[in-house]
């Protein structure tokens, strides 16, 4: 922030929340609650690694109590449907998978919120009161433990949201023209059929046209394809190639985007944003980096030791949440816009130049002061060449528009889609790799035939 964000934007009006474990402690979770009511208020959260302290930890620490889950807290009171992680992708930069790999996984429900309790022989009685706790009981389950040691689990699956989550899940997917897969392990847990159904019902009724129009859909019958959460863990190491997106439970997509990130490198090239939504409809987005606190390279760093954090992570949830305010409130979009796509290239570039942390170069990468330093250097330099260009294209003779031509004939819906398309990166421009790409396909490419001058192009 002091060096990327402090010269370059005015953050008077960003609200700080410290969720260190301390301040947990000292103010008895009270600054958990206010950072979950800012975030609702605000609807743009960006989130640094936080500790969810062990019985060890509490000790070490000197904290009245093993605080839990920060993520747990925010999710609820966020209203939180799904947990995006996805892969990132640099031009120029071999990672695991070709093309981009989409996850969705259901943000509430499942072993995290988990009741137990050690129990020895005995009956085990599992009842459900509906609306009045006092009133006639649903038996949901009743069984004879025989063991002397068992422990038993009680939690529960919130279904409410899933039509919210297949509908995130569809657009992302299509946008990005991956095809979609759900993911359950219904054969066995008879219970996750509904997660299923309900997804299938939301993509026939809304979506299904629509990618069987983009292709999407060739592979796999014409239909919305279901694995079994087995098959999934082998089929994200064999579709290295990508180009697919998945939807599961909680705890199946906890695991499997671990996969995810191995087979692209490290989790430090995964996105992970909550996306939860408030009474009003609009949508709340909260970005963190998918690999926690990196405690081992903290602690050295504390220990006055030459540390090589590869920040990428954090710094693409920093720009996603920025990149969400400004959708949220318009104002300065166009140059929150500019800046953070800016940046994005400035630590992309520096990373393919050869100018990476040691997870990228080996022993020769820089430590993490110097990446960040050159970071800030080239970013000065790309944002400086933006002024320069724009103050050139303002003293530049004005074209008439095309528009005001007799024989104006365009489709311009048929344009934007067009524009969206080559647009791969979704940052309102076409750099020269997307122009490439995009005369080739529509076969307007100059060529070189063999043996001959090279073919003039004029504009």
């Amino acid at each position: 922030v002091e060096k990327w964000v402090d010269p370059h934007l005015d953050t008077s009006a960003w609200e700080w929340y410290d969720l260190s474990c301390k301040a947990r402690d000292d103010t008895e979770d009270q600054v958990l609650r206010d950072a979950v009511e800012a975030g609702a208020r605000i609807g743009a959260i960006f989130k640094e690694p936080t500790i969810t302290p062990t019985a060890v930890q509490q000790k070490e620490l000197g904290l009245k109590k093993a605080w839990g889950s920060p993520n747990g807290a925010m999710r609820r009171g966020w209203n939180g449907i799904t947990i995006s992680r996805d892969t990132i992708h640099i031009d120029g930069m071999e990672l695991g998978f070709k093309e981009p790999v989409l996850f969705e996984r259901h943000a509430v429900g499942g072993e995290y919120g988990a009741g137990w309790k050690k129990v020895g022989k005995g009956r085990l009685v599992t009842k459900f009161y509906p609306e009045d706790k006092y009133g006639d009981a649903i038996l949901v389950d009743e069984r004879m433990l025989e063991d002397d040691n068992n422990v038993a689990v009680v939690y529960h699956n919130p279904y409410d949201n899933i039509v919210d989550l297949s509908h995130h899940f569809f657009k992302r997917c299509l946008a990005a023209k991956v095809t979609p897969y759900v993911v359950t392990k219904k054969t066995v847990f008879k219970w996750q059929e509904g997660f299923w159904q309900t997804m299938k019902e939301v993509f026939d009724e809304h979506y299904k046209a629509d990618y069987k129009a983009a292709g999407l859909l060739d592979g796999c019958g014409g239909e919305l394809p279901h694995l079994i959460s087995d098959a999934a863990t082998m089929q994200i190491i064999r579709w290295t190639k990508g180009g697919f997106g998945m939807a599961a439970h909680n705890y199946d997509g906890d695991m499997l985007t671990d996969e995810v990130a191995q087979v692209h490198r490290s989790p430090g090239f995964i996105t992970s944003n909550l996306i939860g939504k408030r009474d009003d409809g609009t949508m709340i987005k909260e970005f963190e980096a998918s690999h926690g606190t990196v405690a081992d390279l903290w602690h050295d760093h504390l220990a006055g030791k030459e540390t090589s954090l590869n920040p990428l992570g954090m710094a693409e949830a920093l720009i996603g949440a920025m990149q969400h305010a400004a959708d949220l409130d318009t104002a300065n979009k166009a140059f929150i816009y500019n800046y953070t796509t800016n940046l994005r290239a400035a630590m992309h570039k520096t990373m393919v130049y050869g100018q990476g942390t040691r997870d990228l170069c080996g022993p020769d990468g820089l430590t993490t002061e110097e990446f960040i330093d050159k970071v800030a250097w080239r970013l000065e330099r790309y944002l400086k060449m933006n002024e320069e260009e724009q103050d050139e294209r303002r003293n530049a003779p004005v074209r008439p528009s095309p528009k005001l031509r007799r024989n104006y004939n365009v489709d311009e819906e048929a344009v934007t889609e067009m524009f969206k398309e080559y647009d791969t990166d979704n940052n309102g421009s076409i750099d020269l790799n997307e122009f490439t790409e995009m005369i080739v396909k529509l076969g307007v490419a100059p060529t070189k035939p063999a043996g001959k001058e090279k073919q003039k192009w004029n504009a």
